[in-house]
């Protein structure tokens, strides 16, 4: 199977987990060479976002991924995760709408999990 695939679904599963609000996949493989997959999810405040990530970095360390890179950790605003081909972006809501990657990023094409 695919790694970025396999790390994007493990990604969203580990959000999923944590009560993530509206997680979005683009496959951004055809627009981009930073990486296959942008994965963006919402949380409610510093504490989630935070739970988010950190239940993201451990499951997908236990399966042998491990991050290159975090940013943002510690306001928690928007955290980035950088895994190679998949990125995480743990947004609050204010950010998630001020930054709008989804729209930036709309040459991509949003995939479900289930298209993964």
């Amino acid at each position: 199977m695919n790694t970025s695939k396999t790390m994007a679904k493990l990604a969203i599963e580990a959000l999923e987990d944590k009560k993530a609000e509206d997680i979005r996949i683009i496959d951004i493989s055809q627009v981009s060479v930073i990486a296959d997959y942008f994965i963006i999810a919402g949380g409610s405040n510093r504490s989630q976002i935070q739970a988010l990530c950190d239940n993201v970095e451990e499951k997908l360390g236990r399966a042998g991924y491990h991050v290159r890179q975090v940013e943002g950790y510690d306001t928690a605003n928007w955290i980035l995760m950088d895994f190679g081909d998949v990125i995480v972006h743990v947004f609050d809501k204010e950010n998630r709408l001020l930054y709008d990657l989804e729209r930036i990023w709309g040459d991509g094409r949003q995939v479900s999990k289930e298209d993964l």
